[in-house]
């Protein structure tokens, strides 16, 4: 496969890419992408396979809390900017617990994924998300001429 293919094959709505000083995690995940999908989330949700979740995408940077109710699972929530960069972690979300989870302000990005993920990979601030949906990345979709070959 070369390196385009590859890249390609991460940039798909499906696919989100993880990384940070302690390397990168590739996911399979959901988008919610509008009130309705936001607002079901991982609801009722009984299991979720390792390394899958939910990318929540919302119009433009605002200030996000998160709640965990008619959640089954324990989950790690990922808050990122407008740019994907990660300037929050909350770990180990507890299930059905209604108190509010702030993310902080000018948040637009949050990934959901299986509760205990974020420390076993020692995903934190800093990090970066790879999402067709993140327009102004840091990490973008598009390779640059270094990484399809031009010089």
């Amino acid at each position: 496969m070369t390196a385009v293919a590859a890249q390609e094959s991460v940039c798909a709505p499906d696919r989100l890419a993880l990384r940070g000083n302690w390397g990168e995690a590739r996911f399979s995940v959901s988008v919610a992408d509008n009130e309705i999908e936001r607002a079901q989330g991982l609801m009722h949700v009984e299991q979720m396979p390792t390394m899958a979740g939910m990318l929540f995408v919302y119009d433009f940077p605002r200030e996000v809390a998160f709640w965990m109710k008619n959640t089954l699972i324990p989950l790690d929530m990922i808050f990122a900017d407008d740019q994907g960069r990660v300037v929050h972690v909350h770990k180990m979300a507890r299930p059905l617990d209604e108190t509010p989870i702030p993310g902080g302000g000018e948040i637009r990005y949050v990934l959901e994924i299986n509760g205990g993920l974020a420390a076993k990979l020692g995903i934190a601030p800093g990090d970066e998300l790879q999402h067709p949906s993140i327009e102004h990345a840091v990490w973008s979709c598009v390779p640059g001429p270094e990484e399809n070959g031009a010089q």
